[in-house]
């Protein structure tokens, strides 16, 4: 276990690769307990305002992580620049992400329903760097031998193939088996083998004329989702902070 930690994680190569990570959750961390606070009335905390205009913290992650990149891009990757550029790049990452529901939307839906999104593409983006660090490579280019990777042709039908099942499951509707199988090509596999969920582009093309997949398709989607939707929302609701309740409308109105 010692040799596999030494190996794959605080060897040199991936230090920055750590403390980017690191960095990134430990920013998401601060970041929600303060804001939660504030939401809350509680602590010295208060939302930052300039000439009337609220400043989302968006706005300095944006400036961190064009820093800390270009920083990385010019500093040598085992010297302090690198280390520091790894720490300010996941510093704004963190802060980034934790509004990405704001730049999607373009609205301030940050304790709304909508913004659940910002704490799944948090936990995602911190579970595939995670996977990473643990010596993961994309499209599965770590399984090949020392003599595999010195066969070009075989290292490019393993790429290929790979790519091939994320883009599939992607296609299939399944946007988190897609992304864990650019990572894990098992993953990318089962997802492209299962059927797909109703109304990805899959189904769409090919379940138009076959009522029986389509069924299929829809009765397991309803199934998956009952199972595990609120277990999902329950622990987004841990990480980021119960969303306020939608307010009361009148019949007829939108």
């Amino acid at each position: 276990m010692g040799h596999w930690w030494v190996r794959n994680i605080v060897e040199p190569g991936k230090l920055p690769l750590l403390l980017a990570l690191a960095a990134f959750v430990l920013t998401f961390v601060v970041t929600r307990i303060v804001t939660r606070l504030i939401r809350a009335g509680k602590g010295p905390f208060g939302n930052v305002e300039a000439g009337g205009l609220h400043i989302h913290h968006v706005v300095p992650g944006v400036v961190l992580t064009v820093v800390g990149g270009f920083g990385a891009v010019t500093s040598d990757r085992h010297g302090v620049g690198a280390a520091v550029s790894a720490v300010l790049f996941g510093m704004g990452a963190g802060l980034v992400l934790d509004e990405f529901a704001l730049i999607l939307h373009l609205d301030d839906v940050y304790w709304t329903e909508e913004g659940r999104k910002s704490v799944e593409v948090v936990v995602l983006t911190a579970a595939l760097v995670g996977l990473l660090l643990a010596g993961f490579s994309p499209f599965g280019v770590d399984d090949l031998t020392r003599d595999e990777m010195q066969d070009r042709g075989s290292a490019i039908a393993t790429i290929a193939g790979n790519f091939l099942f994320s883009l599939i499951a992607l296609g299939k509707g399944k946007v988190r088996t897609a992304l864990f199988g650019v990572i894990v090509p098992v993953v990318a596999l089962v997802g492209a083998v299962r059927l797909a969920r109703p109304g990805s582009l899959w189904a769409r093309r090919f379940y138009g004329r076959r009522p029986r997949a389509r069924a299929r398709a829809a009765l397991r989607a309803y199934r998956h989702d009952r199972r595990w939707a609120r277990p999902r929302r329950a622990l987004q609701d841990w990480i980021g902070g119960r969303p306020d309740p939608r307010p009361a409308r009148l019949p007829g109105h939108r």
